[in-house]
């Protein structure tokens, strides 16, 4: 049944809302260390897990000998590909809000629905209805709203949403083995990437973090604001398109504006209110077909 792709994703969108829950008890500590333990531990856990499930290693290594050469190559290389645009995410992510500003960060994953949504349309040729183009127009009005006055601030966003948009692209049709095998070789190849910096970053560190709550929260990051709604946003995408998976992405940003005013009571403007709206209503219009179909099935 299709709606449990649904689910799936709107499981990974809701729990990375609530992310920075977990993230700001960080604050203190240098993003890089965040960065560079979140992948190391992620790395581990998800090794632990395929070891310690025998039965999936087994199948898993039946199904890929029995694929065709061309099929291996190419789930090898959209693994890695993956893999290498999420390190990249992350990396961009962090230095957008470091070194740029945390508005531009913010934008990023305003900006990456509209992306993905387009790239979905010319590149995998996935159609789109009427309704579904009035939805994007929607958001692309909403970001235009709050990048007003911040272009440079809207560029350096490009940069970390085309990353991430062009993962959901890329693992679209990646589809021929288990997808914690996936998701256990992108974290293993994202930890590669970042081993050979972790020594010459540790030269500049002050030095380990030693307090409990930071492993704390690394573990928490690193099981349920990492692993989990990655497996989830991997699984719903074998049942899901790229232009679906791109405008449920929104939930995201609009959970972060609620918890960042519920919570951490954040300032908020006319212009961020009726942005979100919009957001908000490009989501519904997007899917209007899917909840019309889904109350006639009910009904």
């Amino acid at each position: 049944m299709k709606y449990r792709y649904y689910l799936a994703a709107l499981a990974a969108f809701v729990i990375w809302g609530f992310f920075s829950l977990a993230l700001k008890p960080l604050s203190s500590y240098p993003s890089l260390d965040i960065l560079f333990y979140r992948v190391f531990l992620s790395a581990i856990l998800m090794c632990v897990i395929i070891l310690s499930i025998g039965s999936i290693r087994k199948k898993n290594l039946l199904i890929f000998q029995q694929l065709s050469l061309s099929e291996k190559w190419r789930t090898v290389y959209l693994t890695f590909i993956g893999g290498a645009l999420l390190t990249g995410n992350w990396y961009f992510f962090i230095y957008a809000m470091n070194h740029i500003s945390i508005k531009s960060a913010s934008y990023a994953y305003l900006v990456c629905p509209i992306l993905t949504t387009v790239l979905a349309y010319f590149i995998l040729k996935e159609r789109l209805t009427r309704l579904q183009w009035i939805s994007v127009l929607l958001s692309v009005i909403s970001c235009a709203i709050l990048s007003f006055h911040n272009l440079s601030d809207l560029f350096y966003s490009l940069i970390v949403a085309f990353s991430y948009a062009f993962y959901l692209i890329s693992q679209r049709g990646n589809n021929k083995v288990d997808k914690l095998v996936i998701l256990c070789f992108q974290m293993i190849f994202s930890a590669f990437i970042l081993l050979p910096f972790y020594p010459v970053y540790s030269i500049y560190s002050v030095s380990l973090p030693a307090e409990f709550n930071f492993y704390f929260y690394i573990s928490l990051i690193a099981i349920l604001f990492t692993i989990l709604p990655l497996f989830f946003n991997l699984y719903a995408m074998t049942g899901v398109n790229s232009s679906t998976m791109g405008i449920l992405l929104y939930i995201n940003p609009l959970i972060n504006f609620i918890v960042a005013r519920l919570f951490f009571n954040e300032p908020t403007t006319v212009t961020q209110v009726v942005s979100y709206v919009f957001i908000a209503l490009s989501i519904v219009l997007f899917n209007y077909d899917l909840l019309v179909s889904r109350k006639n099935t009910v009904y």
